[in-house]
This record gives C-alpha cells, structure tokens and sequence, in this order.
C-alpha cells in the first residue's frame, strides 16, 4: 500500500511539470480514448492485405474522412497499374512556425483477403486480436487522435505537419524510385520524421534501424553420371559449388556487430524454375546426376550503407573463387536503407524520454537496432531527424495471434499530442 501511495504521488509531481494547456491536451485525449478504439476496431475489420487494392484505399478513404473533419487537406498518390500496388495516403496542413513535422504510418498489412484472420475480437479488457491493429493501424490511431485532440485545443496554428500513411509498407512496390518518390519529397520539405511502428514498450524508442538488401547466388556445374563427381573432367556440381559459398558467407562474412544475413531458399538439380511472384520452386534432378543448377536467395540486414557495401564486397570475393567444372554469379537487389543512429535522433530521444517523464511515463531509451526490422521512416533518414517505435503496443505481429492492447492507446497517444505540441512550438 505505502509504494502504491508512493507511485501515485510521483506521478502528481510528474503532472505539475505540464503546463495549463499541456493538461488541456491530456484531458482531451482521454475524453476521446473510447471513441480512438472504437476507430481502431473499424479500420481493423477492412481487409487492407497489401495485394488487396480495393480494401488498401477503402482504409486510406475512412482516415481522410477523419483527417478532413480536423483540418487537414488530404490525397491519395495512385502507384501505376503495372506495380500491383494501391498507393498512399498523405494529410497535411501547412504553416511556418515550429518544426516542420511528417508522421509516417502504413495503411496495409500481412493479411491478404484469403486468410482465415480477419476481425478485431477482444480477449479481454485490456487486449484483442487484431490482424495488423498493432502492425500498424494502431500507430495511425495515434497519429490521428494525438492531431485531433490539438485541433480541438486549437493548437496546430500556423504549424506545418504532413501525415504518410503508405498502402505497401509489408511488401513495397517496385522500383523504389516511384513507390517512395512522394514519402521523400515530404521528407525534404520537413525537419524531423516520426514513425509509428509497433512500439517495444514505453521506456523504448528507435533511434536506429537495420537496412534490408537482397541477393541471390546462381551456381552451375557440368551435368553428367555421379559416377564422376570430384574427378577432373566432372569437377564438383552446382550444389557443392553453392555449399562452398554459403559455408563461406558464415565463416569469412558472420560477426559484425548488427550484420546479418539469411538464405531464405535454395533449391537444386538438373533444372531449377523460380517464380519470383509467388515464391514457388520447382526442382527436377536424379541421385545419379551430377547437379547443373544451384540457387539461394536471402537477406542481408546492416546499420550502415558502408557496413552494406563492405558486406557486399566481401560475398562477391567468396563467389568468385570456385570449385573444379563450375561457376556461379551473385547479384544484390536494394530494399530499405538503413536509418543510422545520428545525434539529431538521439536529440529526439531525449525530447521524448522529457515528455514521457513529464506525463509519469518514466523515461525513455534507445531501442537495439539490431531486434528491429526495416520500415518506412528508413527512406526519410537521409533528410531529416528520426524516431520509431511510437505506435501502439501487442504481441505476435504478422501472425494470426497478433493482438493489440488497446488500453496503452490512451497514454501513447498523449505522449505523441504532447511530443507534437511542443515541436511545433519550437523555432527552426
């Protein structure tokens, strides 16, 4: 009882820390945090799988719907037809005090219109399941209701915020250059970029997050009887060609600090078919037939373009060595860049764990890039300051026993109102 009474009473000092309107700010998202879940339930029960263009838009319309009622002007940038993507959801109101901010949020998720997992249910008080509630409709609640309850406070002014919610975050629209054009013009014309990916709990933030690159190795060897494998008219096939790289990649490429990489398949034979649409293999060989055609393709995460290149550099050299009757060629494919921990984002943090202290949230640290997939706001950091990690907070994303805990909604979206509010206020 003495350390409940104890808590209560930090966090009131806590709250004396927040100004008159700082207080009005709290107030007001908590009178909306019923009617935020509630929007949650709804943008969760629309189907927006990636690949699922009709239901991507149909989010994208019921968020301009709600950011046109506070103010903002709203678009959507159509992606070409040939790209198989639906496009991507921009807000904005624009001014010329404070920071310039742009909050990046994603409309679509994993969940395509054949899975079995399709509406938001609640376990319990506290919790529901919810396919992509908290990858990441959830953040975009935030985002959304922390803007709200500033316009209704009359707050926003002559600040100048742009909002991008994109439709394929969970598999990006290629070629890169067209599907992120318009995230990073927002980009160039802001200050600093807040993402709302899934958050890792309130005392952490992402300051840094791991690039993420492709790459295939394509092997060959010389078709004929096993009979005479090793021997030097035969030479090794392609399997063993392309076990000698792999096996080479974790001796000689393993270890550094935030470097990995992963073969996702790989496949050999006679002959070897890949549909790069579906991710499907077909594979012909016999035990009796030295193997023609080897393939692995992977991933490669780093922290750094020249933590990238340098990786690169060292898979090429070990492809290129060879065993007897063979050859086999790598190619790279780019994905995400890596946002890297620059001191401006650690000025964020420290904003941030400010405004999280204020509020009783306790303080706020930097997140391990290296338990961080890639994400949108890795595209921005070139340009501007950055943090992630602001977005709601669950378990089991990209999986159908993802949930969202809907009564953390109410403190993070305070803390994002709070965080907002005194951006803007700041000089440039």
């Amino acid at each position: 009882m003495h350390l409940l009474l104890l808590l209560l009473a930090c966090q009131g000092l806590q709250a004396q820390k927040l100004t008159r309107t700082e207080r009005r700010i709290v107030a007001t998202v908590s009178e909306q945090a019923p009617e935020a879940v509630d929007f949650l339930e709804k943008v969760v029960n629309i189907n927006s799988g990636t690949l699922n263009l009709e239901g991507v838009r149909k989010v994208g319309s019921v968020f301009g719907e709600a950011f046109r009622e506070i103010g903002f002007a709203t678009r959507w940038v159509a992606m070409p037809d040939s790209m198989n993507r639906a496009g991507h959801f921009f807000a904005e109101i624009q001014g010329g005090t404070g920071k310039r901010l742009l909050l990046i949020g994603h409309l679509d998720t994993v969940f395509e219109e054949d899975s079995p997992f399709q509406t938001f249910e609640r376990i319990n008080d506290s919790t529901a399941h919810a396919p992509g509630g908290n990858d990441m409709k959830g953040g975009d609640v935030v985002v959304l209701y922390a803007l709200k309850a500033l316009a209704e406070q009359d707050l926003l002014g002559d600040a100048q915020i742009i909002v991008a919610f994109t439709g394929d975050e969970e598999s990006t629209g290629k070629p890169l250059d067209i599907s992120r054009y318009d995230l990073i013009e927002a980009a160039k014309r802001s200050d600093v970029a807040l993402g709302f990916e899934t958050a890792t709990g309130f005392d952490k933030a992402t300051v840094a997050r791991r690039g993420a690159s492709g790459w295939k190795v394509e092997a060959t060897g010389k078709r004929a009887h096993s009979s005479g494998v090793f021997s030097e008219r035969t030479g090794a096939g392609a399997i063993f060609e392309l076990s000698r790289i792999l096996n080479g990649f974790y001796e000689e490429v393993r270890g550094e600090e935030y470097l990995t990489f992963n073969p996702g398949s790989v496949a050999g034979g006679t002959f070897v078919e890949y549909d790069e649409k579906s991710g499907n293999t077909r594979v012909f060989g016999k035990s009796n037939v030295v193997a023609q055609t080897a393939v692995a393709q992977g991933g490669l995460r780093f922290i750094s373009e020249e933590q990238k290149e340098n990786a690169r550099a060292r898979m090429r050299e070990i492809v290129s060595r060879h065993l007897p009757q063979t050859d086999a060629k790598i190619s790279f494919t780019d994905a995400y860049p890596a946002m890297g921990p620059k001191p401006e984002n650690l000025e964020l943090l420290e904003k941030l764990s400010a405004v999280s202290r204020d509020l009783g949230q306790g303080p706020v640290t930097a997140y391990d890039p290296g338990r961080r997939g890639a994400a949108d706001v890795s595209f921005v950091a070139r340009y501007v300051a950055c943090l992630d990690g602001l977005g709601t907070m669950g378990s089991g994303a990209h999986t159908p026993q993802e949930t969202v805990n809907f009564n953390t909604i109410e403190a993070l979206t305070q803390r994002t109102a709070l965080m907002i509010y005194r951006l803007i206020r700041e000089t440039r």
